[in-house]
């Protein structure tokens, strides 16, 4: 199973996924100081828990499966590697089917293309990575590289990679695949939109080479930290399947959602077998996967594996409760003790498992640019007031984070006051500086960015008798967030300030948020990421895709 591809997502409606741990950073870290606000961080999420999909803050299980439709599974092509990675976890029972909701389909098969929780929930399960991490420990361990070594100048690593291990059309898995993908993929710029930066250092791509057929050398310009945790949780593509499109030019169409279910050649535990949009992805075991539990039996258990399109948020609690779907992910809290009085029939269990890593945050437009008439982007009275770190501090002060935790979470969820929060134990910060829910201290640091009441009438204006006025965008379809939406407007109204609410469809705000920058401030959310925090540079680089501010 690959390890989660490091990097963050914007989340529309309930994230379909659970972010790895991250590391608590303090927001005066970011450049000149330009941060957005963090507002809540999630709890007690519902989702399956199993060697290769653990990664949710709540559980539900389902404690039977005699029902589940069954199959006869495709034998194995090859024998088992002579050293198959070992599960950890207890063994179970082959056969089944097990089926999962998806709010939408796919957008697509492609590693590097996927943004969207659909698509990264399917191609975890097609492809695997040279280095698994393990959640419980935080440490990595041996995937397609059975081990990895470090030279003492920390510059130059060696992986050897497991023998005997093959893709799913049965084509040995070799050390030219590693270089192919990340010589012609990972550092092709026309192919990698996202994390191309993440994999350089001053500039500089890591050197990778082919040492033998299961030896691969990696030489980084510099010492960097997150190095196996970053480039050996990056999924491995197959050379044979794909360097043709990559000659051709034609790679950005390469497993996508058209491709015939043959021809996605991956090395994970599941193949693709059917896939028809908006009703279901169909996925049935690699009968090459290089995995086996305790007693030696290959991995994975169940016979097919569907993700069924559940037709939008909500809808897919419905089917888990009607008894169409045998587990259910990402449970909001308004739905907590309604599945948690339905688990009293024995059916299915519910585990809180705490905080979990994704997070809501506002932030301003910062954008000192044009747009296409050659106007400024942002007004450049508001721009003034949006880059004063003592503004955004007195927003901060003017939002009762506590209050949204009460009221919309039901008191599941926890108020974040830097980018990161309390999930990691590790790494978190508890001394970091907080500026909590107080008015009075808000229009403190209000008078300090030069704004005040100015005609008693309880209306904030600037130096210039600008009127402070903003607009707040968010996406429909997230009830949590467009509640919070709400109370943000009211508490800044309080303060004086006349913030206006505006509901958009998730891709109008991601058309202003990324492609016309015609907004003031936005409330979003973020999901997806790793442990280090280095995983975090694609959204705190204010080169990188995801900085919004």
């Amino acid at each position: 199973m690959a390890s989660r591809f490091p990097r963050r997502r914007l989340i529309s409606c309930t994230a379909f996924e659970r972010c790895r741990q991250t590391r608590m950073t303090r927001l005066s870290h970011t450049p000149n100081g330009l941060a957005p606000l963090p507002l809540i961080h999630y709890q007690n999420r519902v989702t399956m828990i199993t060697s290769s999909l653990a990664r949710a803050i709540a559980l539900v299980l389902i404690l039977s499966l005699t029902s589940c439709g069954r199959e006869k599974r495709s034998p194995a092509a090859h024998a088992l590697p002579p050293a198959p990675l070992v599960s950890k976890a207890e063994n179970g029972q082959p056969g089944g089917r097990f089926v999962l909701a998806s709010p939408s389909s796919p957008k697509t098969f492609n590693p590097l293309l996927a943004l969207d929780g659909a698509s990264d929930a399917v191609i975890r399960l097609l492809f695997s990575s040279l280095v698994h991490f393990d959640q419980t420990t935080q440490e990595p361990g041996p995937g397609l590289a059975e081990s990895w070594s470090v030279a003492p100048d920390q510059k130059s690593w060696t992986f050897k990679l497991r023998e005997g291990v093959r893709w799913s059309d049965g084509q040995p898995l070799t050390a030219e695949d590693v270089a192919f993908t990340w010589n012609e993929l990972m550092y092709n710029p026309q192919f990698n939109r996202i994390t191309y930066g993440m994999f350089q250092i001053g500039g500089k791509n890591f050197v990778v080479t082919n040492v033998d057929a299961l030896t691969v050398r990696i030489v980084t310009p510099e010492v960097y930290a997150p190095f196996l945790e970053f480039f050996g949780s990056v999924p491995i593509l197959p050379k044979h399947a794909l360097a043709y499109a990559v000659k051709q030019k034609a790679f950005l169409g390469a497993y996508s959602v058209s491709t015939p279910p043959g021809r996605i050649v991956g090395c994970g535990p599941y193949r693709l077998k059917e896939f028809r949009p908006d009703k279901f992805t169909l996925l049935e075991p690699n009968p090459d996967f290089w995995m086996t539990d305790q007693q030696g039996r290959r991995l994975p258990y169940f016979h097919e594996l569907m993700l069924a399109i559940s037709g939008g948020p909500g809808t897919d609690a419905i089917l888990f409760l009607n008894g169409k779907c045998d587990a259910y992910e990402s449970l909001r809290t308004d739905r907590f003790e309604q599945f948690k009085e339905a688990s009293m029939g024995g059916r299915f269990r519910v585990v809180d498992m705490g905080v979990g890593a994704e997070r809501d945050f506002i932030w301003f437009n910062q954008n000192t640019g044009t747009n296409a008439a050659g106007n400024p982007i942002v007004v450049p009275a508001k721009l003034k007031w949006f880059r004063n770190k003592k503004f955004r501090q007195a927003i901060s002060c003017g939002i009762d984070r506590e209050r949204i935790v009460r009221e919309v979470y039901g008191g599941r969820a926890q108020a974040a006051y830097g980018f990161l929060s309390t999930e990691n134990p590790k790494w978190n910060n508890p001394n970091i500086p907080r500026y909590s829910f107080d008015p009075a201290r808000a229009h403190a640091l209000l008078a300090e960015a030069g704004i005040q009441d100015r005609a008693g009438d309880g209306l904030m204006k600037d130096a210039e008798g600008n009127p402070i006025e903003i607009v707040l965008v968010s996406n429909v379809g997230n009830p949590a967030r467009e509640k919070a939406a709400v109370m943000i407007q009211e508490d800044l109204n309080k303060l004086g300030i006349n913030l206006t609410y505006v509901p958009l469809s998730f891709e109008m705000l991601r058309n202003k948020v990324d492609a016309t920058f015609d907004y003031e401030c936005a409330l979003m959310g973020l999901g997806g990421g790793g442990v280090d925090p280095a995983t975090q540079i694609n959204v705190l680089r204010s080169s990188e895709e995801l900085h919004q501010w």
